[in-house]
């Protein structure tokens, strides 16, 4: 009985740490992603609707529910107001009409790779809590234990896409970032 209470206690006091620090962690992302992206006349769910179809290249609205963890209806209502912009087109596949997709336009496009250009690492609360470790071991956190959280808890497929984005046209920018 002991063990199980001590577990349970254990349990608890995890899930607050990572509470707190998960809420800490996305207040100041959030803070710091409302900044960069405030030239382009953009919010968060916009832009990151953006990212996934850039990536994605013709992505449902259930992919871009999926990969940017927010409700279909979110998706799908931040969609529609970018369509309206002129940002997104959506589209039906002939042998799927159940789902909608949506595809960046030329002006989305461009407006999304601007705003990749506009990002500046010395603006970022986040860089600067992580240059101090950067600076120790050479390299940025792998967040191998956070990973393996997410994995269990979204799946491989969602994994995948974060592992395999890259950002072709911020290059400079990255290779700034490397050379501190």
């Amino acid at each position: 009985m002991n063990d199980h209470v001590s577990s349970i206690n254990e349990y608890l006091l995890f899930c607050k740490r990572i509470t707190q620090l998960s809420k800490a962690l996305w207040k100041t992302i959030e803070k710091d992603w409302q900044q960069w992206i405030k030239p382009f006349d953009l919010n968060i769910n916009e832009h990151h609707i953006l990212w996934i179809s850039y990536h994605l290249k013709g992505a449902s609205i259930s992919d871009v529910a999926k990969f940017g963890v927010m409700h279909v209806s979110t998706a799908f209502n931040f969609s529609k107001k970018l369509e309206e912009r002129g940002l997104l087109e959506f589209s039906k596949k002939e042998n799927d009409k159940r789902n909608t997709y949506i595809q960046l336009t030329d002006k989305g496009k461009d407006i999304f790779e601007q705003s990749l250009k506009a990002f500046n690492p010395e603006n970022s609360s986040i860089m600067h809590g992580t240059m101090p470790l950067h600076d120790l071991y050479g390299k940025f956190p792998d967040l191998i234990e956070l990973t393996t959280m997410i994995r269990n808890i979204y799946g491989t497929d969602f994994m995948s896409i974060i592992d395999n984005v890259s950002i072709d046209n911020n290059d400079e920018k990255h290779d700034a970032i490397e050379q501190k």
